[in-house]
């Protein structure tokens, strides 16, 4: 092996911790070798091509990973002694879940995340919220030692959530894992922004790529604690169930919403219907006549119109009156008898409270779930 070679092994890409090399342009970490070797001579940070692509241009090269290749790396870190901080998405939190995690990381010590709380009504407390969390999880077979609920953009949550790292590592490494796209990465680039914002414009930037597309971190990146520990940055669980792994690049801001939700309540009388744009359906079937409230994306276009009719409607409107929409995706209904205070979660695009008994239908594109779970709200 010449010492190109192994100068090469040594080389990660910073924003998505892939190995860098200049053979494959299909393979990760690809990164071509006049751009390499200048990166070199210049002492650069050193961004793979997708990374800086994804960073510059807000444009997605596809990945070889596969799911087999993120429960091998969970497996890992079950083999380990170390605190893992499992973050999850609140706007998302049951398709943010990593089926079997208590299983896939041992005996070691859990610390739950909720990020984004930036995104909910404001009207809702922390109290409340995390009361409704640790019931979720308990329910899931989690059982952390505690539930911080944060917003990467918040400061002074991101200093208490170092303040619990630090009191529940006791000198371990730390592994951040969740599912794509609930803003592990974003949280650490918050960290070590905290971290070094005493030192010259250290903390201006981000380090790790992160954007709405799923997927951007493809290995397990470290930043160092001190000189023995590191908190690591792992790879997103792709979760199958989720509306964003079915979207067209351009309409995953539906389903990653980056202002306050504003919750939309529709008096409906039964035989009604809710189109999210496209997207997803709400039938109301049998019940009184009640405020059923949407927890959607402020940008989302919500279509009330009959029961009677409404899979015609759809059928001519999707992708134009009915946008965004999975044009030729097939629709699949799931019914639901309820006795009230529940919420029907279309994963990773938002949810209906139902506030009173009520026979329901909700659509979805095949392979996305429905949940039905008691109202956050």
């Amino acid at each position: 092996m010449n010492d190109n070679e192994t100068m090469m092994e040594e080389l990660r890409c910073i924003g998505c911790g892939a190995i860098i090399q200049t053979e494959d342009k299909e393979a990760l970490g690809y990164l071509p070798s006049g751009a390499l070797k200048k990166k070199m001579e210049n002492d650069e940070e050193m961004y793979c091509q997708r990374c800086f692509r994804l960073r510059h241009y807000n444009e997605i090269v596809p990945t070889s990973l596969t799911d087999e290749d993120f429960l091998k790396l969970l497996k890992k870190i079950g083999k380990q002694n170390a605190l893992i901080v499992n973050v999850v998405d609140i706007f998302d939190f049951n398709g943010s879940l990593i089926p079997n995690l208590h299983k896939l990381t041992g005996n070691n010590d859990l610390l739950m995340v909720a990020n984004k709380r930036d995104i909910l009504p404001k009207s809702l407390k922390v109290n409340k919220l995390t009361n409704w969390l640790k019931e979720q999880a308990s329910k899931s077979g989690l059982k952390p030692k505690d539930i911080l609920v944060t917003s990467a953009k918040n400061r002074f949550d991101v200093a208490e959530l170092m303040e619990n790292i630090e009191k529940y590592r006791k000198g371990r490494n730390v592994y951040v894992v969740g599912v794509t796209n609930v803003g592990k990465s974003t949280l650490i680039n918050a960290i070590i922004k905290q971290a070094t914002a005493s030192e010259e414009n250290l903390g201006s930037q981000d380090v790790i790529t992160t954007s709405r597309f799923p997927g951007t971190t493809l290995d397990m990146i470290e930043i160092p604690l001190d000189e023995q520990t590191a908190i690591i940055d792992t790879p997103g669980i792709i979760h199958r169930g989720q509306m964003a792994h079915y979207l067209k690049p351009e309409d995953l801001k539906y389903v990653s919403p980056r202002k306050e939700i504003k919750p939309k309540t529709y008096q409906l009388n039964s035989g009604q219907t809710l189109f999210f744009g496209g997207l997803a359906r709400f039938d109301f079937i049998r019940g009184d006549k009640q405020g059923f409230t949407g927890y959607f994306d402020n940008e989302i276009n919500v279509h009330r119109t009959k029961l009677e009719g409404a899979t015609e409607l759809y059928e001519k409107h999707a992708g134009e009156l009915l946008a965004p929409a999975l044009v030729g995706a097939t629709m699949v209904r799931k019914e639901f008898k309820l006795e009230g205070k529940t919420d029907v979660v279309f994963s990773g695009l938002g949810w209906v409270r139902v506030p009173e008994a009520a026979v329901v239908a909700a659509w979805v594109p095949k392979g996305v779930d429905v949940v039905i779970r008691k109202a956050l709200i």
